[in-house]
């Protein structure tokens, strides 16, 4: 117990000693994590036991390109994370987030977290945001105004080359990437609900999209609000995949209504024509 208490003294005053702003998460720059790192890569990742390593590692993980590094970093933190359990601390972030973290990318990156896997979830989760935006744009002005609905297209489609050129080839910026998504959401969210208070007398329906929209953006804090995963398995990010697929319903079924009504209004203008 004496020599986990000492564990916890170390892991704290290297975070006490940390130099200002580090890249990285609390966890993954604890000096029990690291002198862990650097244990197991030197006794698993290097002649045999490497080649240990690699003969009873499973199919799925290989072809998903598991390294000895990443396992020794899964089994590190782990252990950090026990430490702070037993003692009564918080849970530390690891590698900017807490565990693995658009659909298809998003899929990939939870089962494959790398560079590439998370700029792609990140992108894709950004453009989204921005269809949604351009829809609304198309539903509230394009339908009498398609030229302004195709200017504003091609303005969110130079904003997302530019957001995506910043992040890839100048810095990836979480703080960035994050202010950018809220700002977009916020936008996203003011527009709809904007048109659905003009339109509630004439439009019934429209309480499906008020609901849609404040859900989506409720449940954006749970991106916002990080928390370490319930049962070690459900984290923040992928309770709010979860918890979006039935808003998604509900949006459809507001787009149905609102494409039956659209059918209708003008089928009646073509008959008084």
């Amino acid at each position: 117990m004496a020599a986990k208490g000492a564990a916890l003294l170390l892991l704290l005053l290297g975070a006490a000693a940390a130099p200002g702003p580090v890249r990285g998460s609390q966890g993954d720059r604890e000096p029990v994590y690291r002198d862990c790192l650097a244990q197991c890569e030197r006794r698993n990742c290097s002649g045999a036991g490497l080649r240990h390593f690699r003969s009873r590692q499973p199919l799925y993980m290989s072809l998903t390109g598991w390294t000895c590094r990443d396992d020794c970093k899964y089994e590190c933190m782990w252990l950090t994370v026990g430490l702070y359990v037993q003692e009564g601390y918080k849970v530390p972030q690891f590698h900017g987030k807490v565990s693995l973290n658009a659909w298809f990318w998003s899929t990939v990156f939870h089962t494959r977290d790398t560079d590439v896997t998370e700029k792609m979830d990140y992108f894709c989760a950004s453009t989204v945001i921005l269809h949604s935006i351009y829809l609304c744009c198309v539903r509230t002005l394009g339908l009498k105004r398609p030229a302004f609905a195709n200017a504003f297209g091609g303005f969110l489609i130079l904003f997302l080359a530019c957001h995506v050129s910043y992040l890839t080839l100048v810095r990836f910026d979480y703080g960035y990437n994050m202010a950018a998504n809220v700002a977009i959401g916020l936008l996203n969210l003011f527009w709809w609900l904007g048109w659905c208070v003009r339109n509630q007398q004439r439009l019934p329906y429209v309480w499906k999209c008020v609901v849609v929209v404040l859900l989506l953006q409720g449940l954006a804090l749970l991106e916002l609000l990080d928390f370490p995963p319930l049962f070690w398995i459900f984290d923040a990010h992928a309770i709010w995949h979860i918890s979006t697929i039935p808003v998604n319903v509900l949006f459809y079924s507001f787009l149905r209504d609102d494409s039956l009504y659209l059918l209708k209004a003008n089928s009646d203008i073509l008959k008084i024509d």
